[in-house]
């Protein structure tokens, strides 16, 4: 076999590279037969110089419904990081549009979300819907995660190494959903997707750059359920979200 061009060479590289970030690890060689049969679609000149295909155009491109679940599968019943020997009682993964132009991601589920496996589905969850809707959106309409997929004991704070093993499912989540916008919610969320230490007021008010999709960071709904106050602030970045996806708050009734 011919040895292969350095720029293929390395192409190939940065390829293997981006899977394993997403915790892929595992290849499958395409026989070399098949490779031959396949058709050409312009010469060989064309086919030299063609430049490799983005390896977020190839997840944004295949269905996501199947891709989602197969990382579902991927995950199964997850033993890798001590989570799944505190108590927790499954697997919290995602709900919403695979779709979807916009996405939550939290920081870990709480008791109501590791009883019926979905995210945001207690006090914090019910709020966070309500914001939603104040977006002039529904529930359905977009996708939402968390940082970690199981309960911490106690619903304490996720340790950075239990966040390290788990985040490469949720990055392979993004890539498959390629939401237009994402919002980080609280936090843990957003130091852990930015790698960015900084308090949440010098976090908030602007637009982040994450892996080429806008990336917005706001109060977590469980904070404001214990301060209020911030509700107004929260607002002020969903409408920055608003502007950004061409949304308009649904008009109120009148009385």
């Amino acid at each position: 076999m011919p040895p292969l061009d350095p720029q293929l060479r390395r192409a190939i590289s940065d390829r293997v590279r981006y899977y394993n970030d997403l915790g892929i690890y595992d290849f499958y060689r395409q026989p070399v037969q098949a490779i031959a049969a396949a058709p050409e679609v312009a010469g060989e000149g064309a086919r030299a110089t063609s430049p490799p295909m983005n390896p977020m155009k190839i997840a944004a491109a295949s269905d996501p419904v199947t891709a989602l679940r197969q990382i579902r599968e991927d995950i199964g019943d997850c033993t890798r990081c001590r989570l799944s020997k505190q108590g927790r009682k499954q697997i919290v993964f995602g709900v919403g549009n695979p779709r979807a132009d916009l996405m939550f991601i939290g920081e870990a589920p709480g008791a109501d979300e590791d009883e019926r496996g979905e995210p945001f589905v207690g006090r914090a969850g019910q709020l966070l819907t309500n914001m939603i809707k104040a977006m002039g959106l529904s529930r359905e309409e977009v996708y939402i995660a968390n940082i970690i997929k199981c309960r911490p004991p106690g619903n304490r704070t996720p340790e950075r190494d239990e966040c390290e093993t788990c985040s490469p499912f949720l990055m392979r989540q993004i890539e498959t959903v390629a939401p237009k916008a994402i919002v980080a919610l609280g936090a843990v969320a957003a130091k852990t997707l930015l790698a960015i230490n900084a308090p949440m007021s010098e976090l908030r008010g602007r637009w982040y750059d994450f892996r080429g999709t806008k990336l917005a960071v706001t109060y977590h709904p469980a904070f404001l359920l214990r301060d209020p106050r911030q509700k107004k602030e929260t607002w002020k970045d969903l409408q920055m979200v608003m502007k950004e996806l061409g949304l308009e708050a649904p008009a109120k009734p009148r009385e």
